[in-house]
């Protein structure tokens, strides 16, 4: 794993252990690592868990759509239906091993990288890539209904090549 990979697996697995209150015991083998987060944030390791854990976690900071982990998980012959994705995907959100970013409200990819940051999204390869600008911000924000808090704010700046 490089040197970033490991750091962006590093925060994932701290994002989730501030989640669960349990430190998780990483020791960077992908296997080992994936029970542990599982683990950490409350989640039963089973089989497929573990399966599509690996595939989502084993290479480092990603964006995929449960249709590409699908794909992967058919090549890797990993035993699971579209159906069984789809609700690892929530489940792994809902614990926060994952952070979910919808673009246009049909697509909507997993990041395995849960820290706060923003997004490009390249239009003409349908590729999601990471702001590596630590700094950026909104320099206004809208006012809040009253009762409501902001959970979050993620930005997708959309990019096409240019004509």
């Amino acid at each position: 794993m490089s040197e970033n990979n490991a750091t962006h697996h590093d925060e994932d697995a701290h994002a989730a252990a501030l989640l669960s209150g349990r430190q998780p015991a990483l020791t960077g083998c992908p296997w080992h690592d994936v029970n542990e987060m599982l683990q950490s944030a409350g989640l039963r390791p089973t089989r497929q868990r573990m399966a599509l854990g690996w595939l989502l976690f084993g290479k480092g900071a990603r964006h995929l759509t449960a249709e590409m982990l699908y794909e992967e998980a058919t090549l890797a012959k990993v035993p699971v239906s579209l159906a069984t994705v789809y609700n690892t995907l929530n489940q792994l959100t809902d614990a926060g091993l994952l952070r979910q970013v919808s673009v246009d409200g049909t697509k909507t990819y997993f990041d395995t990288n849960v820290t706060t940051h923003h997004h490009y999204y390249l239009e003409n390869s349908h590729e999601l890539v990471d702001i590596e600008d630590p700094h950026l911000a909104l320099s206004k924000m809208p006012e809040v209904p009253e009762g409501y808090e902001i959970a979050r704010i993620d930005m997708v700046v959309r990019l096409r090549k240019k004509r």
